[in-house]
């Protein structure tokens, strides 16, 4: 996965170090409009955490000394990742965070991908602007099947992209979703999934991504 190019790097962000006090930390949040902000060693390379405004807040609320360094409320410690880490950490590391933190080889911090751009970059995977149909296709997940089920529908017309989804759920083991080109006729989707399911390859959806509202 090549993480660089989604990743906003180090010079763009706004980040405090480490001997900043929460109320500094708190101006800065305010000021940038951040919820979230990375906190960074003194040198400025090696990621220590995040700092949220909201528990800066509660720790004000509560009476809490607004000059304790902002370490002292630092959060998501070990939450990052590496520019060369694959999709599927990436995918299960960020979760509910804002953004994960992304460190180089050298275990300096390079900067940070936020959930928008892993969004986006799943958004592009669906082909929404190239494509026609998603067909949601369920099988057994055998050796074979996604192959077979390519075979199928490149009879008719290409494929524009693939995702499998939900291994090991319900009756069947996996879901692939299948986007057809856009110009694809509804006489061509109708023809592709008579022959899917011939083949014992149920289409529990579909979805007109040039009329998502039908």
């Amino acid at each position: 996965m090549l993480l660089k190019t989604l990743v906003l790097k180090k010079e763009k962000l706004t980040t405090v170090e480490e001997n900043v006090s929460l109320a500094e930390a708190l101006e800065i949040l305010e000021t940038s409009g951040y919820r979230c902000v990375p906190v960074l060693d003194a040198t400025g390379k090696k990621f220590l955490g995040n700092i949220y405004k909201m528990h800066i807040y509660r720790h004000k609320a509560n009476g809490g000394d607004m000059s304790l360094p902002v370490t002292y409320l630092i959060k998501n410690v070990t939450k990052f990742i590496y520019v060369n880490s694959s999709f599927f950490k990436v995918f299960f590391t960020i979760k509910e965070l804002p953004y994960i933190a992304v460190l180089d080889e050298n275990d300096d911090f390079y900067g940070i991908l936020t959930h928008s751009s892993l969004l986006n970059m799943l958004q592009q995977s669906w082909n929404i602007e190239v494509g026609s149909y998603v067909l949601t296709i369920a099988s057994t997940g055998k050796q074979g099947d996604l192959a077979l089920m390519s075979k199928i529908i490149s009879k008719y017309t290409s494929i524009a992209s693939c995702i499998t989804l939900d291994v090991g759920k319900d009756e069947y083991i996996r879901r692939t979703l299948m986007t057809l080109p856009a110009g694809t006729s509804v006489e061509t989707r109708d023809k592709i999934i008579e022959s899917l399911e011939k083949k014992s390859y149920k289409v529990v959806d579909i979805e007109d991504l040039q009329n998502p509202m039908n």
